[in-house]
């Protein structure tokens, strides 16, 4: 392989897991140098979905003319005898031009219309009533944007990429049990299942689910540390097995291609928004996430202008 070749599939890599963002990141630093195998992954995660391109745009992006776009990551858990429910739900807008990504984490118990049901419930109830398009039509149209393009993960076998690269190091702030697995404060070596029952943990944390989220971060951090082993290189079959066993996108292996060749300068900014003004609020016995509607509406606008929605 020549070594521009080498070179253009190791940005290509980085770029295609910097859109699966806080799922599939940390793995594809491992794999720049297998091209054929990364080929056949691409291919066996692409799920195309009914629609061709959102509702609120006049025309399809055109990543040949730089076009800002948007991705929903979906951690799914699915379970035996459950359809699942997405209790990651991440939203990035891409800009070539600002050079610049902005993602959002959206909490699993926001309160919001399903839509194509006709009512209002738990936003991440979209997914087990009407898989990945409902959820993500529920989340364009919460936030009033463009949703492009959806990357869905299985959280129940995430546990197969994390034993895959020998497991992952993470600092815990606090010490906390969840069912047979005990964390203590300080530095921690978890395997997959661990690392699982680590990041689900929500009940006894102080935030909630944003406490969660950040031992989401935490987990991916531990994945980029072992990425850089050499020693990790020698376990890209199973990387890559567990990769198409857990992902799915309707992003095309060409789509990511052009992403690459056009997009990769936004992958080094990358600004975090986060709800902080909500409150949770009981109703008929059940907690919902009930957003700020100031602080909606500001993330709305923030978000459409990253996009160049007029």
């Amino acid at each position: 392989m020549a070594d521009t070749q080498k070179k253009r599939t190791k940005k290509l890599l980085l770029w295609a897991g910097g859109i699966a963002s806080f799922i599939v990141v940390g793995l594809v630093c491992y794999t720049f140098l297998f091209v054929n195998e990364l080929t056949e992954t691409a291919k066996e995660i692409h799920k195309p979905i009914e629609r061709v391109f959102s509702e609120k745009r006049e025309d399809p992006v055109a990543f040949q003319e730089k076009d800002p776009f948007s991705v929903l990551v979906l951690g799914v858990d699915e379970r035996q005898g459950d359809k699942g429910r997405s209790d990651t739900m991440i939203v990035l807008t891409v800009n070539p031009t600002l050079q610049s990504t902005k993602m959002v984490s959206i909490p699993r118990d926001t309160y919001a219309e399903i839509v194509g049901m006709g009512f209002e419930d738990k936003l991440n109830h979209a997914y087990a009533f009407g898989g990945i398009e409902m959820s993500l039509a529920t989340v364009e149209h919460f936030l009033d944007i463009p949703i492009d393009y959806v990357v869905q993960v299985n959280m129940e076998s995430f546990k197969e990429i994390i034993d895959a690269i020998g497991g992952v190091t993470v600092v815990n702030e606090f010490e906390f049990s969840v069912n047979k697995h005990s964390f203590p404060k300080g530095e921690l070596s978890l395997n997959g299942e661990q690392a699982l029952a680590f990041v689900r943990m929500r009940m006894d944390d102080p935030r909630g689910d944003f406490g969660r989220q950040d031992r989401q971060k935490l987990v991916i951090q531990g994945i980029l540390q072992k990425g850089a082993k050499l020693s990790s290189l020698l376990k890209y079959k199973s990387i890559f097995e567990a990769i198409g066993n857990n992902v799915r996108t309707n992003m095309t292996f060409e789509e990511m291609v052009e992403v690459q060749k056009n997009y990769r300068g936004a992958a080094k900014s990358v600004e975090q928004i986060k709800f902080e003004k909500g409150e949770g609020k009981w109703m008929d016995g059940i907690w919902y996430y009930m957003m700020d509607p100031g602080e909606l509406e500001h993330v709305k606008s923030e978000l459409n202008d990253h996009l160049e929605m007029k």
